[in-house]
């Protein structure tokens, strides 16, 4: 199922109805369903960004450029401000680790807290999928990691916001986590091997069959990557929203205590899942990685066999 824009503005007015009809059925108005759809715009990206003492940011807005049917916006959101600043932050913390551990034999403080996590995916994560080799790419890994990390983390900060909660964001990761699948594969296997599994081994007859079906199966995986990140990162923000909402639905104190409590539980999941997604991103990634190199070693182990 693929959501366009379309479908997230049915999706949001349907959401907003049903707020204001339970508003309405309450006897307090539509004061509840405004509020409730006020908090909604938190989940969703925008043209503003929202700062301490400062208020509402107009961000720059570009015209959208059209090639025949499609249309591409570049215009600025609240999401790429915190993409950017994501990496940002990934640039200043890996020079700070990398220039405390330089320093020290012993690594001690942030140096020490960051080489934990650099032996954990590379002890854990790259040498079991990828086998030794998979220590050259132990560079994007460990990336790909921080990276949706900082993002998952900034939406739990105040005036932030999850990149991660976008689509678009998880889809331009998923497209690198591709392209990195294939190069793998292919500086393991080399070209020709590459394109003769496609094949799947198969008598040439049915190969208008097994062709497609090996390619598909390539997209299917960064596929599964971009909507699992997108979908758990976004459902726990809606979940909390929703909670909030309750109070204004029925704009009672009495109610409040309830919603709040189950928002700090659910605000500590979520703290565990922005640290469980970026693994599992990385880890998947890594394992696919891994199935194309080791498909290489099955290769050269049956060669040695045969002779």
């Amino acid at each position: 199922m693929f959501i366009t824009n379309t479908d997230t503005v049915t999706i949001h007015q349907a959401v907003s109805d049903t707020i204001h009809t339970a508003a309405k059925t309450n006897g307090h108005g539509e004061d509840g369903g405004n509020l409730f759809t006020g908090l909604l715009h938190h989940v969703y990206d925008s043209n503003e960004l929202e700062l301490p003492f400062i208020g509402k940011i107009d961000l720059p807005h570009f015209a959208p450029i059209h090639l025949g049917s499609m249309t591409i916006d570049l215009s600025i959101t609240k999401h790429v401000v915190f993409l950017w600043v994501a990496a940002l932050l990934l640039i200043i913390f890996a020079v700070l680790a990398a220039s405390k551990n330089s320093k020290r034999k012993v690594p001690t403080g942030f140096g020490n807290l960051v080489e934990i996590f650099v032996l954990f995916i590379r002890d854990e994560v790259a040498i079991p999928n990828m086998g030794p080799g998979g220590v050259k790419y132990l560079p994007y890994l460990l990336t790909t990691f921080f990276f949706i990390l900082i993002m998952n983390l900034s939406g739990l900060v105040p005036y932030g916001s999850t990149a991660t909660g976008n689509v678009s964001v998880t889809g331009g990761l998923a497209l690198i986590a591709f392209i990195m699948i294939q190069v793998s594969a292919i500086r393991a296997q080399g070209l020709g091997h590459y394109m003769a599994h496609l094949t799947g081994d198969v008598h040439w007859i049915l190969w208008p069959i097994m062709i497609p079906i090996e390619v598909l199966g390539l997209f299917t995986k960064p596929f599964a990557l971009m909507i699992r990140l997108f979908a758990n990162m976004i459902g726990g923000h809606i979940v909390i929203v929703s909670l909030i909402g309750l109070i204004f639905v029925f704009q009672s104190y009495i109610i409040a205590p309830v919603p709040i409590a189950f928002v700090l539980g659910i605000n500590f999941l979520e703290l565990f899942v922005a640290f469980l997604q970026a693994y599992i991103f990385t880890m998947l990634t890594s394992l696919f990685m891994g199935l194309g190199m080791q498909a290489a070693h099955e290769e050269s182990g049956s060669e040695s066999h045969g002779h």
